[in-house]
């Protein structure tokens, strides 16, 4: 039951930056990113990753902006009291195994499932976990900021075939790719 209201405080505040940043496509781009790599707004308004204070410039060349977008999107954030703590407390989730997963000797596997339906992420685990499969890392992508989201599991080995069809069978998923 928390997943709903927390969801939808985070539609709520996603709306609300949207809708202070309308006339803005390039503040909402700036504002996205900030959310999407966990980026924070903090001692007043510089953007940091972690403890690292980022550049401007940097973060403009990056999105394609002019740095003066990025600086008024941080003044904006930092002056809004609704969205001030949120952007403070804002934080990068580590990195990624994904990409990197076969050079670690790990498997991938992907799940596209509809991102509303409950226990996707216990099925799926449950299924990994009874082949005797360690889980390095699973990653859900928010349905708010990704237009086809999935989940990510890096995995110790690659599951059997079996343990993939039984996967296809979960309720709410559609298919299912692996590497």
């Amino acid at each position: 039951m928390l997943h709903k209201y927390v969801r939808r405080w985070f539609f709520t505040m996603w709306r609300q930056i949207s809708d202070s940043l309308a006339d803005y496509p390039g503040r909402q781009k700036v504002a996205r990113a900030l959310v999407e790599l966990g980026l924070a707004i903090k001692e007043g308004n510089k953007i940091c990753c972690g403890g690292i204070e980022l550049s401007d410039v940097k973060i403009a060349r990056y999105l394609g902006v002019d740095r003066r977008t990025v600086r008024d999107t941080a003044q904006l954030i930092a002056s809004d009291p609704s969205l001030k703590p949120v952007f403070e407390k804002m934080k990068p989730a580590g990195p990624f195994l994904a990409d990197i997963a076969k050079f670690l000797g790990y498997s991938v596997i992907e799940i596209y499932a509809d991102p509303h339906t409950v226990g996707v992420v216990a099925q799926a685990a449950t299924l990994v976990a009874q082949e005797d499969i360690a889980i390095r890392q699973a990653v859900a992508d928010d349905p708010d900021l990704t237009p086809d989201p999935k989940l990510t599991l890096v995995v110790e080995k690659e599951p059997s075939g079996a343990t993939l069809q039984k996967l296809l069978k979960i309720p709410g998923v559609a298919k299912i790719s692996t590497y």
